[in-house]
């Protein structure tokens, strides 16, 4: 017998890696993240410095104050807040806005939300065409819409209410809403509303118990794009609202425009103080907001 010697290599060791480190792939540089940096912090200070002006505005006392904006360091105080707090109808334009946002919020987003539920689930005759029309009515600017809507809220007794200016916000929210959460209900898979139906839930029971509870980032994106739209909006509020006392912020706000002067300070403490409830708001739904806004945008 013969035997073989197998002769065994040597373990191969690794090559001296050169003296400089080697970036991995997607690793930047630091000059890059100095740069991108540096990006941030400028696009940071352009958004928040009108934020920042116009509460440094709110500070002068004198309706003049804007034009030597130097001179409100040596004289700053509250005074304008002050006198909105106490001689104006501040209280009942945010007693209207929130009945009106709020309102707006809840009738849209349950509007919405089930258009976009059948519309995601259901294969009726015309379900393409309908969000077509929904589409379609986004199309018209506001100016013609006025005189139809204010022929129809006064046939309705519905001038100088609140729900008839809820009811008109909702026909302009609801259609981009509806779009926005169709988009999000075509990701949440099918195979729920059958693990429903098994369970012997109703299509209603399904949608509350099991679709809506995980649809809340879509919820929260199209309930604040309707409370923005009915807080913000000017035109709608100033025709429709005939009584002083249910002016909302933003009409309110017009009151200190006056035909030959506008008093810029009482302007700027009240748009200061109108932020604080959107800021609020935004607050609370700020944690699936991000969520929302990204989620239905992966399958049409």
């Amino acid at each position: 017998m013969t035997t073989t010697t197998v002769e065994t290599s040597a373990p191969v060791t690794d090559a001296p890696r050169p003296s400089g480190a080697v970036r991995g792939r997607g690793r930047r540089g630091p000059l890059a993240l100095l740069g991108s940096h540096a990006l941030l912090i400028l696009a940071s200070l352009i958004a928040l410095f009108p934020i920042v002006w116009l509460i440094f505005l709110s500070l002068g006392p004198d309706k003049d104050d804007y034009l030597h904006p130097g001179g409100i360091w040596k004289k700053m105080s509250f005074t304008n807040y002050a006198f909105v707090l106490q001689h104006t109808g501040f209280f009942d334009w945010m007693k209207s806005s929130l009945i009106v946002s709020l309102g707006t919020t809840v009738v849209g987003v349950l509007v919405a939300a089930t258009t976009g539920y059948a519309v995601s689930r259901m294969r009726f005759p015309g379900y393409r065409k309908l969000m077509w029309v929904l589409l379609v009515t986004q199309m018209f600017p506001i100016a013609v819409l006025i005189v139809p809507m204010y022929q129809i809220l006064s046939d309705l007794q519905l001038i100088d209410s609140y729900l008839g200016l809820v009811l008109v916000y909702c026909s302009t929210a609801v259609p981009y809403s509806a779009w926005l959460l169709k988009g999000y209900f075509d990701t949440i898979p099918f195979e729920i509303d059958e693990a429903g139906r098994v369970d012997g839930l109703s299509p209603f029971g399904t949608f509350f118990r099991l679709i809506l509870p995980l649809a809340k980032p879509g919820l929260a994106v199209a309930a604040f794009y309707n409370f923005i739209t009915a807080f913000g909006e000017v035109a709608f509020a100033s025709t429709f609202m005939l009584d002083d006392s249910k002016y909302t912020f933003a009409v309110g706000l017009q009151s200190f425009v006056s035909e030959h002067d506008a008093q810029r300070n009482l302007m700027a403490a009240t748009a200061v103080l109108i932020a604080i409830p959107v800021s609020v708001f935004f607050y609370l739904v700020q944690k699936n907001l991000v969520t929302g806004l990204t989620a239905g945008g992966t399958k049409g």
